[in-house]
């Protein structure tokens, strides 16, 4: 019997549009560490915040400055919406295996998930988990393990340029959604679409090749 297949989604610009207030974050860090908001903008994407701190400020404590990150997400409050488009999508999934694959920490996730109304995803694979975070492939490979069908079965949803690397060094397919970033910068995924919607079409192609 042939394994069945699975979808993963990122979450940060793919299920929650947190990209106006991360944005907000990352340049109030920046300001009070005397960097360059934009420069430091470029090495969030897709990537859990320790990395882009020890990439963006070597010469800083990455723990602390992580710490001091979290203060300022805090006072962001309730500013991270789901997209509008991501409960009907998450309904289509009912019976098929799926996942989220995310930089962020579970607590934070799963209350910004469940505050739009969104399922409980059956894997949640987060920074805690794994060693290397994306573009290591290693949340990934974790997600298709802990719901036990090849990487090779998983479809990807993603939106950000080391995302999609993390899920292709993974050996799945990516979507990448046009969300925040421009297309060209979205060339190395199998297939892109502008909404999350747009993504229904091949997830039950994908969804309907394998079925248990």
């Amino acid at each position: 019997m042939p394994f069945p297949s699975a979808v993963l989604f990122d979450v940060d610009g793919v299920l929650v549009d947190s990209y106006p207030a991360y944005r907000r974050i990352w340049s109030r860090w920046a300001t009070l560490r005397h960097l360059d908001p934009d420069l430091v903008w470029s090495h969030t994407h897709g990537r859990r915040p320790v990395d882009t701190i020890t990439v963006v400020a070597p010469h800083l404590d990455a723990d602390t400055e992580y710490r001091l990150v979290r203060e300022i997400m805090a006072a962001e409050g309730d500013a991270f919406p789901v997209y509008p488009d991501a409960a009907a999508v998450l309904s289509l999934l009912d019976g098929h295996l799926w996942g989220v694959v995310t930089s962020g920490r579970r607590p934070t996730v799963m209350q910004r998930l469940r505050a739009g109304g969104l399922p409980d995803p059956p894997v949640l694979v987060d920074s805690s988990q794994v060693r290397r975070g994306k573009p290591g492939p290693e949340g990934y490979l974790r997600a298709a393990h802990l719901l036990e069908t090849p990487a090779a079965n998983c479809l990807v949803v993603e939106d950000a340029p080391a995302g999609i690397e993390a899920a292709r060094a993974a050996g799945m397919t990516v979507i990448a959604v046009r969300t925040t970033h421009a297309v060209h910068e979205l060339t190395a995924a199998h297939h892109c679409v502008d909404t999350l919607s747009d993504t229904v079409p091949l997830l039950t192609d994908w969804l309907n090749r394998n079925r248990t």
